[in-house]
């Protein structure tokens, strides 16, 4: 893990350089990454969460994931399957817009590398006290904010990368109206799946192991299907986002989320 913040943001920056240099467009989905880390960073500073150490330690694991893979990838090493999936678009799919790109690495960092980082950094001690559960819930929660306060400004940001058609500017505000959507439904979905991962590696590694290959086969199926032509974003709103792993019907969760 990185030792602050301000290092991952001048890492991103410098990966930023080098994929755009090479005209990567797996730039699109780091550069809105590299904003909205930006955009933590200042709440943390701002005193915004309840426990800002706890919510640094959280964004730096979890921003390694996706940096982690994008090294690999570009030393040509095997990454896990909704990464193979996002990053293959990146290379072979050049009728995709950038928005598309953006979302394919979303829905992969988020679905599929954000209950690994919770698991990280929520230990089973800390799962089992509810005051403190709930307290990571709402700082996670506040994360959530602050992203979706950013949802006008990564629109700004995306028009002026490129030119939108008739067709994208008819469809801005229910974009827009999705994209909220997407970022709602994933704190649900992703605090489910994180207790699922919490129960299983109570059971022992091979259970973890088991219940994360799950995990990676849905998210890498659901990144398969968006791959498909056509506005993604109305295609999340009809359908929804992300996946869900079943919850042991022994340890039903009614953790906050």
């Amino acid at each position: 893990m990185g030792d602050s913040i301000e290092a991952l943001i001048s890492r991103m920056e410098t990966d930023l350089v080098e994929l755009r240099a090479s005209h990567d467009a797996r730039r699109f989905f780091h550069a809105v990454y590299l904003r909205t880390t930006r955009a933590v960073a200042d709440e943390i500073a701002g005193g915004g969460f309840a426990d800002a150490a706890w919510l640094e330690r959280w964004d730096l694991a979890f921003a390694d994931f996706y940096r982690y893979a994008l090294a690999a990838d570009r030393r040509g090493e095997p990454v896990a399957g909704p990464w193979r999936v996002a990053f293959d678009a990146a290379r072979d799919r050049h009728d995709l817009p950038p928005l598309h790109h953006v979302l394919l690495g979303m829905n992969a960092h988020i679905n599929y590398d954000l209950p690994q980082a919770l698991i990280a950094v929520i230990s089973t001690c800390e799962f089992d006290d509810p005051h403190l559960l709930n307290s990571r819930a709402a700082d996670h929660r506040h994360v959530d904010e602050v992203l979706l306060a950013r949802v006008a400004a990564e629109d700004i940001e995306m028009s002026a990368g490129s030119k939108p058609s008739l067709l994208d500017r008819v469809l801005r505000p229910a974009n827009r109206v999705a994209t909220r959507r997407i970022l709602t439904e994933a704190r649900r979905k992703v605090w489910q799946n994180t207790a699922v991962l919490d129960h299983a590696r109570r059971q022992g590694r091979d259970r973890y192991t088991d219940a994360l290959g799950q995990l990676e086969t849905l998210c890498a199926e659901r990144l398969t299907d968006l791959t498909r032509p056509g506005p993604v974003l109305l295609r999340f709103a009809r359908r929804g986002f992300g996946v869900l792993l079943p919850t042991p019907l022994s340890d039903p969760w009614r953790g906050p989320g």
